[in-house]
């Protein structure tokens, strides 16, 4: 195979996908080996590929690529999300450009539109995915709106009834005033906001005094239904058992005692509004209140607001403020700041409101996926997860599961001619019940569903059984094949949402966890630090990055600086770095394949040069093998980028290169194409595209050949001691090349080194083993031991042994004794300067011990360079 002289991804990349696809390597199906599985956490339908999504899904094709030549059975299950909230909003933005409103249409021709508009989009980030490298088996794709999961969700909500777990009630919900719909308190985001607090005043009833209220929100008083102090309060003592007026709308309220009021909050006394807080619905409850609901579902207000009804909830408060001060029932207003909840999807003000709504009961449910994560039967990575998790599972709420949507599943139950509702799969199954329920007769077309759907989460909260169809067909091969699967890789923010509802679905409905492990990445952020996202526009498109640096440099980029858990601070220059490696990678390549070899005999420093990369090979092995168990994905991937720069291309290389047109030995050049073999493969998960580009050149392969079926290298013994000595011969070289650049003598010149000792030194010292690699290395004649060294020479140290090199003839005598000379001249004025500090005695008492010490280390330097270059004038004298 004839390979360019430059590496260009374009043209490899599709050519290698499509080779993968035609030969089903991605394909899986249950055999007798160990499976490895994956799900991925599916995107939204509508979406395109984003940073978060390269992060997670390269992650994944790196576990699934890994586990793949481990010779496991892998299996990655692609899908998407319906997404209920962000596509119907798209949905009736796209109808609104076309004039056309949600509410001019019936269910069915509203849910049409989505259908078109979820073939049209639906299938964009999966083949996004496929320009990143992704090995999922794409013969799997799911959705969770296809009929397997659909049938799935529905089954499941009708069992959870049956059980008593799914409820229907009026209760406080976290309402959406601009996607129309009930949201859980998951979906809530709270961001501190500075607003007003008004202080309102209530007549008295029968007095001429006031009751003074602070509140935030005084466009709620139309909803007024009591007031309530605190029974310990002796500063409203006056109030109890009185009646007040609410401001504007003159209606007369009672005033109430509860131990709930904060006494040292505003005045200590509360309105009470029981349909539009949670706290005072609470209040509602206990004391019997009435509940006057004055929102319309959009956040304007409705009939019960008086003569603000129709306008805005937030322009009535800025017009309230003004009507309260003009009759003199705004005592003052001060600035405040709270906690305002906000919509995760929409980013409006949620708006607390009664309303009938579907709920599950989740404190029972939750307690073995709790147990779970806590004994570490199902572990975190990285564990600091783990106490967030807990106290989300320990305060556990009933989940709120109907959504005021169109589209989504929708809730299988339906309500009786008479009154009252039952729940089956289908509308013939609900009719079979309902005939056993009612006592008058009926028609199936009496039955009438209800109009919500289910929250998104109530479909991909069952993602891990439904891909494999395990709740229709509990002991189908495949459910018990893959289940449960082994690596979870999604975002903390999702951690409630998704991973713990995933949890409880996988003990309710197999009795087992849904996964052994959950790698929880970072957020991709920005040079500032800030997230990625569109609306700031600092997000690259991940498209575009592709296109320029190709995959593997993107894949690599992203990984290099991405420990689980950690934010990934993203810059370009990482992508820079990944097409440097990849250069680095294609030029060895092309070095090593460019020789020409021979039937001659293995030079010494090439035999030691085999063995020694042997050890480190196994060594770095061992130690990719240990980060991957720890999802230590971005140290694994350092140690092979390490291994291939450092030891593999810069020493390696160099050792066994041969010399300007002269073959290299052939056992010599196997072993090295044996290097490359074993590199390429444990390169493969994390830059599959190049390593396949190059495996395929490395010697003549079958149609049908992979680098990603073939299996990765398995460590051998490790001879600690070859490496450490290499080490110490690493040191030598560079002690050599650093006289060279000082001296400026040229690499072709050849020199002799000699090694002092003052006792007899054998040849089985720690570095001598490769003296014939520092001879190659150094460009040495000679390395011999003496224990005087020659006239005219320079040395260094390693450790406490010294080396000398003899350069008198090479260097100009006089120039270099001036230098050093004026180098000790240098040094002799810095340790003046040092003495006068350390000769300060305030300055000794007063400086910490470290400073003073560090102050004498620099005098003791300077002391020992000066020693070092006046034995080097009089060696150069000699």
């Amino acid at each position: 195979m004839e390979l360019a002289s430059k590496y260009n991804p374009t043209d490899i990349e599709s050519k290698w996908y499509q080779y993968w696809l035609d030969n089903g390597f991605f394909s899986s199906k249950p055999d007798g080996r160990e499976p490895y599985t994956i799900v991925i956490p599916p995107p939204n339908v509508t979406g395109v590929l984003h940073m978060g999504h390269m992060l997670n899904n390269t992650i994944q094709d790196v576990l699934v690529r890994r586990a793949r030549m481990h010779g496991k059975n892998a299996c990655w299950v692609p899908g998407t999300d319906h997404a209920s909230i962000a596509t119907e909003a798209k949905v009736v933005g796209k109808l609104a450009a076309e004039g056309i409103k949600k509410t001019d249409l019936t269910r069915d021709e509203f849910l049409g539109h989505a259908w078109d508009w979820t073939h049209k989009h639906g299938g964009i980030i999966l083949e996004q995915l496929k320009k990143l490298g992704a090995s999922c088996d794409w013969d799997r794709t799911a959705f969770t709106m296809d009929e397997p999961r659909s049938e799935s969700v529905l089954k499941v909500f009708v069992d959870l009834y049956n059980k008593g777990l799914i409820y229907r009630g009026v209760r406080m919900v976290n309402w959406d005033t601009k996607a129309l719909t009930a949201l859980s308190d998951e979906e809530v985001i709270h961001k501190e906001i500075t607003g007003k607090l008004y202080y309102l005043r209530y007549k008295i009833e029968g007095e001429d005094g006031y009751a003074v209220v602070a509140t935030t929100r005084p466009e709620t008083i139309m909803g007024d239904t009591a007031m309530c102090i605190n029974p310990n309060d002796p500063k409203n003592t006056h109030l109890k058992g009185k009646k007040v007026i609410v401001p504007l709308i003159n209606r007369s309220i009672p005033v109430i005692e509860d131990e709930y009021v904060d006494i040292e909050f505003g005045t200590g006394c509360l309105k009470v509004t029981p349909a539009h807080d949670v706290n005072d619905y609470m209040l509602g409850e206990k004391y019997n209140l009435q509940s006057i609901d004055i929102f319309n579902a959009n956040g304007t207000l409705n009939e019960h607001g008086a003569q603000y009804a129709g306008l805005d909830r937030f322009d009535v408060r800025k017009q309230i403020e003004k009507d309260l001060e003009a009759v003199g029932l705004l005592e003052k207003t001060e600035p405040y700041t709270n906690k305002v909840g906000f919509s995760e999807r929409t980013d409006v003000v949620i708006e607390p409101k009664l309303s009938m709504q579907w709920f599950m009961k989740m404190e029972e449910l939750a307690k073995p996926a709790l147990e779970a994560v806590m004994n570490d039967e199902i572990q975190l990575y990285p564990a600091k997860f783990k106490n967030t998790y807990r106290h989300w599972m320990e305060n556990v709420k009933d989940w709120c599961v109907s959504r005021q949507l169109w589209w989504g599943h929708r809730i299988p139950a339906y309500f009786l001619p008479q009154g009252g509702f039952v729940v089956g799969e289908t509308k013939e199954a609900a009719y079979q019940v309902a005939l056993t329920t009612v006592n008058y007769p009926i028609t199936i077309d009496d039955l009438r569903q209800d109009e919500d759907c289910l929250d998104t989460w109530f479909s991909s909260w069952l993602w891990p059984i439904s891909v494999f169809d395990g709740i229709n067909n509990p002991e189908n091969e495949e459910i018990k094949y893959y289940y449960p699967t082994n690596d979870l890789v999604t975002a903390p923010e999702i951690l409630f949402f998704w991973v713990a509802r995933m949890i409880i679905a996988g003990y309710e409905y197999k009795g087992k966890m849904p996964f052994k492990n959950v790698y929880l990445t970072g957020i991709v952020r920005d040079k500032l630090g800030r997230k990625m996202s569109k609306s700031l526009g600092n997000s690259p498109d991940p498209l575009d990055l592709i296109a320029l640096y190709g995959a593997d440099a993107v894949r690599l980029g992203m990984l290099l600086t991405s420990p689980a858990g950690n934010d990934l601070p993203y810059d370009d220059s990482l992508c820079e770095q990944g097409r440097n490696f990849n250069n680095k990678i294609w030029n060895a390549f092309r070095l090593v394949k460019g020789w020409e070899v021979a039937d001659i005999e293995q030079p010494e420093s090439a035999r030691m040069a085999v063995k020694w990369f042997d050890a480190q090979l196994n060594k770095t092995l061992i130690e990719i093998d240990d980060l991957f168990s720890k999802y230590r994905l971005s140290e694994a991937l350092m140690a092979v980028y390490k291994l291939f720069w450092d030891e593999f291309s810069s020493w390696y290389l160099e050792m066994v290169k041969p010399a300007y047109q002269k073959p290299i030995d052939r056992t010599t050049y196997e072993a090295t194409l044996g290097f490359f073999d074993s590199l390429l493969k444990v390169l493969h998960p994390f830059m599959p595209f190049i390593t396949e580009e190059l495996w395929q050149a490395l010697e003549e392969r079958k149609d049908g050949e992979s680098i990603m079926v073939a299996m990765q290298p398995k460590a051998t013994v490790v001879d600690e001691t070859l490496i450490a000595e290499f080490e110490y011969a690493k040191e030598i070289i560079a002690g050599i090349r650093t006289v060279r650049l000082q001296k400026n003598i040229p690499t072709k010149e050849v020199l002799s080194i000699q090694i002092i000792s003052s006792e007899t030194v054998t040849q089985s010292g720690s570095f001598t083993k490769f003296n014939s690699v520092i001879a190659k290395l150094g460009n040495l004649e000679t390395i011999e031991i003496v224990t005087d060294k020659a006239a005219g020479s320079i040395s260094f140290l390693v450790g406490t042994t010294e080396f000398a090199i003899q350069i008198g003839k090479l260097i100009n005598v006089e120039e270099e004794i001036a230098k050093m000379e004026a180098e000790i001249k240098y040094l002799e004025g810095f340790i003046n300067s040092v003495m006068i500090k350390l000769g300060n005695e305030r300055f000794v008492a007063n400086a910490k011990l470290e400073i003073v010490e560090n102050e004498r280390k620099k005098k003791a330097d300077a002391e020992s360079k000066i020693a070092s270059l006046k034995e080097g004038i009089a060696g150069l004298k000699k």
